[in-house]
């Protein structure tokens, strides 16, 4: 039996302690995962993407607020590259407690979301940006415009 997706509308009006949410990322899937973590948790973002169809880059950005995942923004775009910036309060405190912290569940995400958007293959490149006053989160997105996606209905 297929299980129903959680709806945005249901839950992105909560609040809940951060506190919990970190606790499954930050100790129990490293425990689980081990040192297959990181591509585990990309694909899964990748898998959530397409769980998650978006048109727009804007309907990605507000997916990832109602997410509690952090205000995303583009920094720049330009022919088969873009560039985003992830902040919020959680991921400065997630970089604090880990500077080594793992984005790769977001990164994931965008290179999936944005190979659906624009319509060509897409991978995800993470950066750390972590001066004194200012962490954040750079992911770099590339496409291939000579290798468009054939249409897949999930």
């Amino acid at each position: 039996m297929k299980r129903a997706l959680p709806q945005i509308e249901h839950y992105s009006g909560l609040e809940v302690s951060s506190f919990g949410i970190e606790l499954l990322r930050s100790v129990l899937l490293p425990e689980l995962l081990g040192d297959d973590l990181e591509p585990i948790l990309y694909w899964s973002g990748r898998k959530l993407a397409r769980l998650y169809p978006f048109n727009t880059i804007d309907d990605c950005i507000a997916f990832f607020d109602k997410a509690g995942w952090g205000k995303l923004e583009v920094v720049e775009e330009s022919r088969g590259k873009m560039q985003l910036e992830l902040s919020s309060e959680l991921v400065s405190a997630r970089l604090i407690d880990d500077p080594d912290a793992a984005f790769t569940l977001e990164s994931g995400f965008l290179a999936e979301a944005l190979q659906n958007i624009k319509g060509y293959c897409a991978e995800a490149y993470t950066e750390i940006k972590n001066s004194r006053n200012n962490k954040k989160v750079l992911f770099l997105i590339k496409w291939d415009t000579k290798d468009p996606v054939e249409t897949v209905t999930y």
